[in-house]
C-alpha cells in the first residue's frame, strides 16, 4: 500500500484559514480517529528552535499549532505540548522565553492544555529521550519547513532531535559530527519514536543558510501532513527542487524501509505536486560541498573546507555562539568573538545559535576556484 501525503493550501496564517486547512489535510487522510483514539493521551510536539516571535519564521507557526490541537480537543483527548529548544544560546536553560516568544504558551493557556518541559528522560535505544513519551499514547509531529546547514531540510525526521533531553544533545553533535553519521543518528530516533500523525507548517518557509536567523523566509503557502514522515521528507525534497534521496536521512530512512521515499509509492493527496513545485529553493552554502564526487572530496578534502566566519559588525557579543559550540573552540577576546579553526569541526551549530544572523558560512579559496 501506497503512504499518503496531504498537500493543502493556506495563504496565510489567519486562525480561521489555517484550521480549516489543517483540518482538510488530516481529513484528506481519513480524520483524526484515523491517527489517534478519543480521549487519548497525545504530546504535540512543534520545532521549537529559539526564542523568537512568530514573525521571524524559525519556529512553527502556533496557529498551525493551535488547529491540531482543536482537533485533538474536538474527540476529547488530553493534550501535552512541549518541545526540547535548541541548547545554543542557554536555550534551553530558558525554556519558558522560548515558550513566551513563539507563542506556545499563549496557545496552551487559550485551549486549556498543559505546557510541560522535558527535564526527565529514560534511554530508548542509544539516546535519553523525554519521559512524555512514556506519559502519553501518541506523538504528533508538527515541523517547520526550512532548510538546514548541516542536513539540508529540516522536516519529519529531523524534527524528533527535539525529544533528545537536556544538553545532551552537545554530545550527540560531538558524536556525530560527520554528515553521514548525524543523519543515522537522527533516523535512529525516527525508528524509536515514529509519530503516530505529523503536520508540516509550510505556509512561510526558509530557504538559504537556515534553520535559524540566517536563513530567508520564503512564502509557499502549503501545509502537509502524514503519518509516514520518510514520505512527508521526500515530498518537502522535491517541492525544493532535490531528489528526496539528496536529503542523506531520507536516504538513510527509505534504506533500512522505514517509508516512502520513491515518489511512485507516494500517494500525494489535495494539490498535485507538479503545481506546488516552483522555483527551486536557494539550498544553504555548505549543501554544494554534498553534491561534489567523493573521489574529487577524497583527493582535496585538506583544502576543501566550509567554515564558520563572525562578521563583527553584527556580532551583539551576546556568547551564544560560545556555549553552543560543542568543541569549546569560540572564545571572547578583547571583546570579540574569535573561533580557533585548528578545532573547528564545521558543525556549523554556532550559525544556527546566533540570534543576529552575525555568523555566515564561508568557502576555502579552492573551494572557491573549483566553483562550490
Amino acid at each position: 500500500m501506497n503512504a499518503q501525503v496531504s498537500i493543502i493550501r493556506c495563504g496565510d496564517y489567519a486562525p480561521v484559514l489555517v484550521q480549516g486547512a489543517v483540518k482538510k489535510a488530516i481529513d484528506s487522510l481519513g480524520g483524526i480517529t484515523n491517527f489517534i483514539k478519543p480521549a487519548s493521551k497525545v504530546l504535540v510536539k512543534p520545532n521549537l528552535l529559539m526564542a523568537k516571535g512568530p514573525e521571524f519564521g524559525i519556529d512553527t507557526h502556533p496557529e498551525v499549532v493551535r488547529a491540531v490541537v482543536k482537533l485533538l480537543k474536538g474527540i476529547n483527548c488530553k493534550i501535552f505540548l512541549g518541545d526540547g529548544p535548541s541548547v545554543w544560546g542557554s536555550q534551553i536553560e530558558n525554556v519558558d522565553e522560548v515558550y513566551v516568544q513563539s507563542g506556545m504558551k499563549a496557545v496552551c493557556e487559550e485551549e486549556g492544555i498543559e505546557l510541560v518541559k522535558f527535564d526527565k528522560r529514560r534511554w530508548r535505544g542509544k539516546f535519553p529521550l523525554t519521559t512524555w513519551l512514556d506519559n502519553c499514547d501518541y506523538l504528533i509531529s508538527i515541523p517547520k519547513f526550512k532548510t538546514h546547514d548541516f542536513t539540508i531540510l529540516t522536516g519529519a525526521i529531523k524534527n524528533l532531535f527535539g525529544l533528545v533531553s537536556g544538553t545532551y544533545k552537545t554530545e550527540l553533535h560531538k558524536k556525530y559530527f560527520a554528515e553521514e553519521e548525524f543523519a543515522k543518528m537522527l533516523v535512529d530516533i525516527y525508528e524509536q519514536v515514529r509519530p503516530s500523525l505529523t503536520v508540516v507548517d509550510g505556509i512561510m518557509a526558509m530557504e538559504g543558510d537556515g534553520p535559524g536567523t540566517a536563513g530567508k523566509l520564503r512564502q509557499t503557502n502549503l501545509l502537509l501532513a502524514g503519518s509516514d514522515g520518510v514520505a512527508l521528507d521526500s515530498v518537502m525534497a522535491l517541492i525544493m527542487g532535490l531528489e528526496p534521496l539528496d536529503i542523506l536521512t531520507t536516504k538513510e530512512a527509505a534504506r533500512r524501509q522505514l517509508g516512502a521515499a520513491d515518489i511512485n509509492c507516494i500517494e500525494v493527496l489535495g494539490e498535485k505536486l507538479e503545481d506546488v513545485i516552483n522555483e527551486p529553493f536557494q539550498l544553504p552554502a555548505t549543501s554544494l560541498i554534498k553534491k561534489t564526487p567523493r573521489p574529487i572530496i577524497e583527493i582535496a578534502k585538506k583544502f576543501i573546507r566550509f567554515y564558520p566566519k563572525i562578521n563583527h559588525h553584527r556580532c551583539i557579543r551576546c556568547g551564544a555562539c560560545i556555549q553552543a559550540c560543542p568543541q569549546k573552540v569560540i572564545s571572547m577576546q578583547a571583546n570579540k568573538i574569535v573561533i580557533d579553526y585548528r578545532g573547528c569541526i564545521s558543525c556549523f551549530c554556532c550559525p544556527e545559535a546566533c540570534p543576529a544572523a552575525a555568523i555566515r558560512v564561508r568557502k576555502s579559496l579552492l573551494a572557491k576556484m573549483i566553483g562550490l
